[in-house]
């Protein structure tokens, strides 16, 4: 994906009860640019909707949380090294992911 494109995250419904407020993990060194990738993801059924936010800085690791602990996780691509560690980590703690380049 390059700079200019622009993608398109559509929520998944929260997992449990229909009220509660989604969990979103963001991970990485500039999370300003994390939250602006975050632009549209609020809104459900046409309004737009509160949500928990827990950040992680760069290098973080992923392992200490259980699986499913948010329903979508926003992370800095790691090093090539620590693709695979990371992409395991992030299907298993998140429902929804995305890994952007910086």
């Amino acid at each position: 994906m390059t700079a200019s494109t622009a993608s398109s995250l559509h929520p998944l419904p929260p997992q449990g009860s229909p009220g509660r407020t989604p969990k979103i993990l963001l991970a990485g060194q500039h999370q300003p640019s994390l939250l602006k990738r975050m632009e549209g993801w609020s809104r459900r059924a046409g309004r737009p909707s509160a949500f928990l936010i827990q950040f992680l800085p760069a290098g973080g690791a992923l392992t200490h949380f259980a699986r499913d602990s948010f329903d979508l996780a926003i992370v800095e691509a790691p090093s090539a090294e620590h693709l695979a560690e990371q992409v395991q980590q992030l299907v298993r703690v998140a429902r929804q992911g995305l890994i952007v380049r910086r």
